[in-house]
């Protein structure tokens, strides 16, 4: 193939998966927003979940613009908060949260890595400034605690990362169904795969991945981290919004807002 025709095909391909990183899960991201709006929202974002007595919730990000993201879908990356003791760079004690991460590796995206950071990390790269907050029940959030104090959230890592990973086998994993998996493992009190993944597929609805086959398959093609080899037909995948409609649907969560900047407050 002529050269040029070449490069066109493959600068054309990645134009046309571009939308494909909206699940992106990646640590050390660049600010694009001032860092003194970034510490104090990340602040407002603590201070709301504390109030409200929260040990441990689900937190979410918006990492890109939100006309690049497929319909239905907010927030790029989603992760557990669990309030602790954080040692402070001058060797002293603090309490905050610390949030418990799946990211992407720097140099090999389709590969993962179970990393903490602290809210300011957690939303210094993002788009905009808000934030997805699910505050489980009391009786999960301690159980939340117990396995992450246990270690047990590395037994449920699969370090095979795929943007659009499918939440009903454990071929892939992407951030929100790690998520998913660890809410999981409290509710049920299993590491098991075989039997987190036969729970969710029995009670869990996913969320369908609005995108023409064709940008899938382009996706699968230019870029490492999407594959849709663990799917059959259409593509479903783990979402911050189908996890809180799955916990609101069992009684299991206290509350689901979209927290925003100026401090506004969306019940969702």
């Amino acid at each position: 193939m002529n050269r040029r025709i070449w490069v066109k095909l493959i600068l054309w391909g990645a134009i046309v998966v571009s939308p494909l990183t909206w699940a992106g899960s990646n640590g050390n991201q660049k600010a694009t927003i001032e860092p003194e709006r970034i510490v104090k929202f990340a602040k407002s974002v603590e201070k709301y979940a504390a109030a409200k007595g929260a040990r441990a919730f689900i937190i979410a990000r918006a990492g890109r613009p939100q006309k690049e993201l497929p319909r239905g879908i907010q927030y790029t990356h989603t992760a557990v908060a669990v309030y602790s003791n954080i040692e402070l760079s001058d060797g002293t004690q603090a309490q905050g949260y610390a949030i418990h991460n799946l990211y992407q590796e720097n140099n090999k995206p389709e590969r993962s890595v179970l990393m903490v950071d602290y809210p300011v990390d957690f939303f210094w790269g993002v788009h905009s400034l808000k934030a997805g907050i699910i505050i489980p029940s009391a009786d999960i959030q301690q159980r939340l605690i117990q396995l992450i104090s246990d270690g047990k959230n590395a037994d449920i890592h699969n370090p095979k990362y795929s943007v659009i990973a499918n939440p009903f086998n454990a071929q892939y994993q992407n951030c929100t169904e790690h998520t998913l998996d660890l809410l999981n493992a409290a509710i049920y009190q299993t590491t098991d795969k075989n039997r987190l993944k036969a729970n969710a597929k029995a009670y869990f609805k996913p969320q369908r991945v609005n995108m023409s086959p064709f940008k899938l398959m382009m996706g699968a093609a230019f870029m490492g981290e999407v594959t849709t080899k663990d799917h059959r037909g259409r593509v479903y995948t783990t979402t911050f919004a189908s996890i809180g409609r799955y916990l609101s649907a069992y009684q299991l969560a206290d509350q689901m807002v979209t927290l925003y900047e100026d401090g506004g407050v969306t019940i969702l």
